[in-house]
Parts: structure tokens; sequence; C-alpha cells
């Protein structure tokens, strides 16, 4: 069967090989396509893969070849699923891929946030410290992690894998879930504990992001809760963009009601310029890069590769329209 893939440059820019996806038919790679060229090339396959490329129902409806989509994520909201079990096609995600990657990313934004590494990197190339009268100079509060209280909302697998990490720091760990696990989980081992929202937040020395984006928890940093925050506390996020409302986050930065944040995903990307987050008062954004390691991104081929495999034997597997 023909596979086409409309938008694979982020999954492989030139690092990874698609030998294996190869061997299962013929394909057609595209880096991107653009909206108006979706129709014309998905047409021309069989199996269709997807990243961040829309597929809503009006070009699923005029697809009459298509058996099978893949999404190169975990999201997949930029396809119809609906529009897709109407017409008995499965659509497969890569749900597991990326979580130390995500983790290591937390901490990279935090670490930065505590030590300020960028700033201090930053003036050692420009002299400071060859000019500096003293052996070691800094110049922002240097904060030790252990002890400090990490907030993680949202316990799935990132959530869990975060909060370790955090232990093994010396942190104390609050949990909230949106969606809260089952009563006999609820009592996390080794000083994780749940509690409710407003709590973690004011209790926190960071708070990092792990929930999915629901109309529940779309802004759920918002104005009032970034109220409730200490002012010597961090947010970081690496889950979803929306689930900040950024104007306000904007605004308690730049009155210093929060010390700082460390995003690696905006509610538009790439963001325009005139999102108020990129002149915001220590605010680091880095650009949605938690899930690209090779290592990251060589498991995602693997799935998608696997996915593909089981639906080709009758056996379709991590398929999210049932």
């Amino acid at each position: 069967m023909n596979i086409v893939v409309l938008d694979g440059y982020t999954l492989n820019p030139g690092d990874l090989s698609w030998a294996a996806l190869e061997a299962l038919g013929p394909c057609a790679f595209h880096d991107r396509t653009p909206a108006s060229e979706t129709l014309a090339r998905a047409a021309l396959g069989e199996m269709v893969l997807t990243n961040k490329t829309a597929l809503p129902r009006e070009i699923i409806e005029r697809l009459p070849r298509l058996r099978y989509i893949g999404v190169l994520a975990t999201g997949y909201n930029i396809v119809d699923v609906a529009a897709a079990r109407e017409r008995n096609i499965p659509v497969t995600n890569v749900p597991d891929y990326a979580t130390r990657s995500v983790v290591q990313s937390v901490f990279a934004h935090l670490l930065n946030l505590t030590l300020h590494v960028a700033d201090h990197g930053r003036g050692v190339a420009e002299g400071r410290w060859s000019g500096s009268p003293d052996f070691a100079y800094w110049d922002f509060p240097l904060v030790e992690l252990a002890g400090l209280t990490l907030g993680v909302v949202g316990f799935g697998r990132i959530g869990r894998a975060t909060a370790e990490v955090a232990r093994a720091f010396g942190m104390n760990v609050l949990a909230y879930d949106p969606a809260p696990p089952p009563v006999e989980k609820m009592v996390a081992p080794d000083g994780i504990c749940f509690v409710d929202l407003e709590e973690l937040f004011r209790q926190s020395d960071a708070v990092s992001l792990h929930c999915p984006l629901t109309p529940e928890t779309q802004h759920l940093v918002n104005a009032e809760r970034l109220s409730w925050i200490k002012p010597t506390a961090y947010l970081i996020n690496t889950g979803r963009g929306p689930l900040v409302d950024e104007a306000a986050l904007a605004r308690a930065l730049d009155a210093e009601r929060i010390a700082g944040a460390g995003l690696d995903v905006l509610s538009t990307e790439p963001p325009p310029a005139d999102n108020p987050l990129l002149r915001a008062k220590n605010c680091c954004i880095t650009p949605h890069i938690a899930w690209a390691t090779v290592a990251a991104r060589r498991r995602l081929l693997d799935t998608v590769v696997s996915n593909i495999r089981a639906f080709l034997a009758g056996e379709p597997r991590n398929v999210v329209n049932p």
C-alpha cells in the first residue's frame, strides 16, 4: 500500500533513516504540507501519516483510497477521528516515546531559572569574568533545589517521572490531577502528596504542568491562580500552550508576582511577534523541543512503523478511535 507522509521534517530532519518505513511499501515524503495541498497529496496514499497537518472531515470524506491514518505524535486533535471511524479507518498515535526527554526539559528550565546558567554563560562570553576582581561572581540569587517543593499538575507518565527526578534532587512533591487516579493510587510513595489545586499553587516553589488540554484545563493557569503562587516561585510548562493564560502570565512576570517561567509550548506555534511572553521579565521560552531528542524521535519512528506493521497484520494497535 502507498504511504504518504504529509509533514515529516520535524520527526526526521535528516538524522534518522526512513528505511524501515520504506520497507512497508512505496512512500512519498513531504517535509511540510500547506492546507491547500493536503487533499492532493493525501489522495495518493492508502496510508497517510501526519504530525501537525490537519485532516478534517471534509478532507477525509474525499479520500476514497484511504485505509489508515497514523499520527506522528501523541496528541491527535488534528484528525477528525469520528469521521475516520465512520469509514472504519483506524487512527493511531504514539502514546509514550518522549517521557524522559520531556522530564529532562523540565529540569533544564528549572535549573536555568534557579542558577541563571544562560545569563551567566553569556556574561562570561562578554568578558565579565575575565574582568572580575574576584574568582567568582553572580548577578542573581542562586537557588538550591533541595528542600524546595515542586507542584506537579497532571500525574500521568510524565508527571510521575518528573516527580521521581524532583525527589532525586531532594525536593518535596505535591501532585494534583484533573482526572484523579484510582483511590489506591492517591497516596503516592516517597513523599509525594496529592493536594487540591489551590494548595498546590500556594505551597509550591515551582509548578510544572503535565495535564492534557481539555475544555476544563484550558487556561488552568489564569490570573486568579497566579495570585495564589509565591512571588519566589517558578512556572514550567512543557505540556500544552493553552493551559496558560499567556497575557495573565506576562502581567504577573512583569509585576514580579512570580519569579520566572520556563516554557516549551505556547498557545500558537510558531508564536506571533506580539505574544506578550516574548518580552516578559525572566521568561525563558524554547521552541517546542522537549520531545525532540534524537533518542525520543527514534522511538517515535520505531513505534510508527510498528503501528503500521500491526495494522497490516490485522491486529491494529494504539488506535484512538476504536
